[in-house]
């Protein structure tokens, strides 16, 4: 099996292979000698450039049907279980705009599109057309990137990183992730950087002013920006936001946070707040959530909420279950499930998302929720069980990497009736449920599409206790 980047089932393509093992191989397309029927012009003019939204080219409902079978083959081929009939993947009733939260970086360097090819289209007619990195209608021999080396800039690019590139900056006009006015605020940013001399971050020289930029927009209203500078120029910020609050009333909160460090994490961090509450409120279902620039929360909101209404469904809860929530994050699961519970247990290894978790079981009134700071291995002990209740389900939701091999072997120690595994990565997921089926069964699955565009797809399956 050869997986093929940049191609869809149907092309007919020459390939340069830039991996290959005993049974499968990696590469990319260096000529296409027709394309697939099932492509389309991809709407975003940034498309193949950015990084980001892969399958643009790819009807949505072909794009549900491959993340589908995605997860079939990834748990069958790895996992080697039995696996009940899969429910259809839940998709995204919005596939544009359906984003929260964009993070977006000033560079030095602007990473620019190769000068366009003339080509012939193998595909139905041999009209010559302008192939571009943007066009997927067009065949021919052409540079498969499609792109130049990057040019360093005299000014500088806000938007998002190239593919491949981690110092040079695709210039966004338009993302279609999110909402406005995400794009006004950036190319305000942008713009008034370069008439007022401010400079941008260089990731190698590790100088300049304007570093990235995170954005949140929820269902309530609420707006979230958090400025991320490299030094606290007070007078050159200090009109900078003068300028952004004025040109942009609907921000709720607008806030600056100081990293001098040479990545851009800013966990550790504390952001300042210049105008608002410092936070913005955000909703699923009728519960309410605090979310903080350094909170974590599911990036699409209404697909976050079916997700949670199907880990719900799967827990089968009828108010007399104690419900652990491991990697709970800042509650948002437990939380969403309180109300069929006796008691949630949330526990989590960062401590600021165990303070938000508190925070928002206090907003949703859940008296009978505790989370607790700490690693899962170390916490869930006989004395944690003999305080809190063991668990008759455990809801698991952890980072792309899965669990960690001790927690399986805690999982099946403790034997719960009933667990639902939340992922983001179905192979570690059938890793890890390899390792379950010694005490589990699977009986029940369901991918959940959270990224129209992309190749990322959640899954959710529910595992009983075997007699």
């Amino acid at each position: 099996m050869i997986f093929v980047e940049g191609a869809v089932p149907g092309d007919v393509v020459d390939v340069r292979l830039t991996k290959s093992k005993k049974d499968w191989a990696e590469g990319h397309a260096v000529q296409f000698r027709q394309f697939s029927e099932d492509r389309v012009q991809p709407f975003c003019q940034h498309f193949g450039v950015c990084g980001g939204c892969q399958w643009q080219m790819l009807p949505y409902e072909k794009q549900l049907q491959y993340k589908q079978q995605q997860v079939l083959d990834v748990l069958q081929r790895i996992g080697k279980i039995p696996l009940p009939q899969t429910a259809p993947i839940a998709g995204a009733p919005e596939t544009r705009f359906y984003r929260n939260k964009l993070e977006y970086t000033f560079s030095t360097k602007e990473f620019t599109p190769a000068k366009p090819l003339r080509v012939e289209r193998q595909h139905r007619t041999s009209q010559p057309v302008e192939a571009t990195a943007f066009d997927s209608t067009a065949a021919g021999n052409y540079n498969p990137d499609g792109f130049s080396s990057g040019e360093e800039m005299a000014t500088g690019a806000a938007g998002f990183h190239a593919k491949g590139f981690f110092d040079k900056v695709v210039q966004i006009q338009k993302c279609w992730l999110q909402p406005e006015p995400t794009n006004a605020i950036r190319n305000f940013i942008r713009d008034y950087a370069v008439e007022n001399g401010l400079t941008f971050y260089d990731i190698r020289q590790h100088t300049g002013f304007l570093r990235t930029m995170q954005v949140r927009i929820c269902r309530t209203g609420d707006v979230m920006v958090n400025l991320v500078l490299t030094e606290d120029a007070e007078s050159e910020r200090t009109k900078l936001f003068q300028n952004l609050i004025s040109h942009f009333p609907e921000v709720s909160t607008w806030l600056y946070t100081i990293n001098t460090k040479w990545n851009d994490s800013i966990h550790d961090l504390e952001p300042v707040a210049v105008s608002g509450n410092g936070f913005v409120m955000e909703t699923l279902e009728d519960f309410q959530f605090k979310v903080g620039p350094k909170s974590f929360f599911q990036t699409n909101t209404s697909q976050a909420e079916r997700l949670y209404q199907i880990t719900r469904d799967f827990a089968e809860l009828n108010g007399s279950q104690v419900v652990y929530d491991l990697y709970c994050g800042t509650g948002s699961i437990g939380i969403f499930c309180s109300r069929g519970a006796r008691k949630i247990i949330g526990v989590e290894t960062v401590d600021a998302a165990v303070q938000d978790a508190r925070i928002n079981a206090e907003l949703n009134g859940i008296k009978d929720a505790t989370f607790v700071a700490g690693d899962v291995i170390a916490v869930c002990n006989n004395a944690f069980f003999n305080q809190h209740g063991r668990p008759d389900v455990i809801i698991t939701d952890p980072p792309r990497a899965g669990m960690h091999e001790k927690l399986v072997q805690k999982i099946l120690e403790i034997e719960a009736p009933l667990v639902v595994y939340v992922s983001c990565n179905p192979a570690t997921q059938a890793r890890d449920l390899a390792l379950l089926s010694q005490k589990y069964a699977v009986t029940k699955l369901q991918p959940v599409d959270m990224f129209p565009h992309t190749h990322h797809i959640e899954n959710v399956v529910q595992l009983k206790l075997k007699p």
